[in-house]
């Protein structure tokens, strides 16, 4: 239309451009990943937690004052090493102190609850900063927040003492030989996948065909912010109740016909539907997979969590890294309706897979341990059955009891 204020042509080149600068954070992170999960096994969870903080909080600033696009690449890049160091600890911690499966899934909702309050505040807190105030002021607000943050660790976490596992955690590559938990990451994956296709070509899609200001194109991920939110705190107690198998199937489902309906919607009150619908799916996929992810260590692993959740981030980044690095091109290549098209059919042929962790089995290891106490039991039962050759009378259970 001719009211846009950006031709075409240049909006078009701009979604590879976009999209690398998105996916640095990920692919950064992606390769950081286990080698913190080796690190929180070795010195517990706070120290990590808090290098993250100091970390991220640099990236921050470093994004206030970056001029060029090979400086916001390195901080974007940065933002990914202190995120991997935030994301496996956090979770590791959470699945440690919470060792009830009920509890722990109500504690990782809250958790992911928060990440879904960052997403709901950030991107239209960022775009009326940006069209208001200019590009620095979103991000010395947030640089302040993550020192209020730092002084709360402080505080509360007390992250100067080294507490290491007292027992060794399963290697890595053991864990990524195990079917269980690579159907529960490639859920993580997909799931995520979409919405991280659409944070850099939906704006862009957006300007092209709705001429939307910048206020607008930060709003457009407010409703599947909100419901992710919804989704996170309200799955992560029903989950456990009505199967987290099924919860992730239906959210899998559900994240695909929402992002087949994304380039239905001819204005910004269009896209309310599919990206609310969106954040709910996703939601009901990331406070289930989460849990499951430590359940299926606690039954068919060792209970040391760094390294299980340190796949489990591995996986969110692959989403995160394929997403923007191939939808900008995607887009350039055949449009924005098919790249919705094609991940929107990829989710919902996955999500049947969710049904093999309905009853995983433990190892065989486990099952050892866990059945110790029955040939006792079957023993001991045997031992006053071999008393009694004689016939029992009426008052021989008596004399029994």
């Amino acid at each position: 239309p001719s009211g846009c204020p950006e031709g075409k042509e240049f909006l078009a080149k701009e979604n590879v451009r976009v999209g690398l600068l998105f996916a640095s954070k990920a692919l950064v992170q992606l390769v950081v990943n286990p080698s913190v999960g080796l690190l929180t096994n070795r010195i517990g969870y706070h120290i990590p937690m808090f290098i993250g903080f100091i970390i991220m909080f640099l990236s921050t600033v470093m994004f206030a004052f970056s001029g060029t696009y090979t400086l916001l690449f390195i901080a974007r890049a940065l933002q990914g090493i202190g995120s991997s160091f935030s994301s496996v600890a956090g979770l590791g911690m959470l699945a440690s102190v919470y060792t009830d499966d009920f509890e722990r899934g109500n504690a990782m909702g809250i958790a992911l609850g928060g990440l879904a309050l960052g997403v709901l505040i950030g991107a239209p807190f960022g775009s009326v900063m940006y069209e208001f105030a200019g590009k620095s002021s979103p991000f010395l607000v947030l640089a302040f927040l993550a020192l209020l943050d730092g002084a709360l660790q402080l505080c509360i976490l007390q992250p100067s003492k080294i507490s290491p596992e007292s027992i060794k955690g399963t290697p890595v590559s053991t864990l990524l030989r195990d079917p269980y938990i690579l159907v529960a990451a490639g859920a993580l994956c997909f799931s995520n996948m979409g919405v991280a296709m659409l944070e850099p070509t939906l704006p862009i899609w957006m300007m092209q065909t709705m001429c939307s200001p910048k206020w607008q194109l930060g709003m457009a991920f407010l409703p599947a912010s909100i419901s992710y939110l919804i989704g996170t705190n309200l799955f992560g107690i029903l989950a456990n109740k009505m199967g987290r198998w099924l919860c992730s199937l239906i959210g899998m489902a559900v994240v695909g016909i929402s992002l087949l309906c994304v380039p239905l919607a001819k204005n910004i009150y269009g896209l309310i539907g599919p990206n609310g619908g969106l954040g709910f799916a996703i939601g009901m996929v990331d406070s289930s997979m989460m849990p499951i992810m430590g359940y299926l260590v606690d039954l068919r692993h060792t209970s040391v969590y760094g390294n299980v959740y340190a796949i489990a981030d591995v996986a969110f980044c692959l989403g995160f890294a394929i997403g923007p690095s191939t939808g900008g091109a995607i887009v350039r290549a055949i449009g924005f309706p098919w790249l919705m098209i094609i991940i929107g059919v990829i989710n919902i042929a996955y999500a049947p897979l969710c049904w093999y962790l309905r009853n995983p089995p433990a190892k065989e290891e486990k099952i050892a341990i866990l059945s110790q106490e029955c040939p006792m039991q079957t023993k001991s039962y045997s031992t006053q059955k071999t008393l009694r050759d004689f016939p029992l009378t009426d008052d021989s259970d008596v004399e029994a009891e």
